[in-house]
């Protein structure tokens, strides 16, 4: 059985998986439902999912947000999107302004 941490909408995950061979000639058994892990003082860092510009920022550092709201425009291929706040909070952090060309993975801002 091997221990994996994943991370899934923000939020960290441990969860168990058992190999094939593992799991021959056992009976199936519900496990434990996946524990969520507290990270840094519940913070949630907001990544550039793909290399573009910043058009458009909707949010400044104390604005509270909700799961769902557009926190800002990132143009990419001439194409607009929609980067989503992941969790309910506030805006803790914010590391990017307008007009900022941002990389994939880039870290924008930290929801607190």
């Amino acid at each position: 059985m091997k221990l994996y941490k994943i991370n899934v909408n923000g939020k960290s995950y441990e969860v168990e998986v058992e190999s094939i061979e593992e799991t021959n000639n056992k009976p199936v058994t519900k496990k434990a439902e996946p524990k969520e892990i507290s990270s840094e003082g519940s913070t949630t860092q907001v990544l550039a999912p793909m290399q573009g510009k910043i058009t458009s920022l909707n949010i400044e550092v104390g604005s509270n947000v909700k799961k769902g709201d557009v926190l800002m425009i990132l143009e990419a291929m001439k194409l607009e999107n929609d980067i989503l706040c992941p969790v309910d909070g506030y805006v803790r952090q914010l590391l990017i302004k307008e007009n900022d060309q941002v990389e994939i993975n880039q870290l924008m801002l930290v929801i607190g």
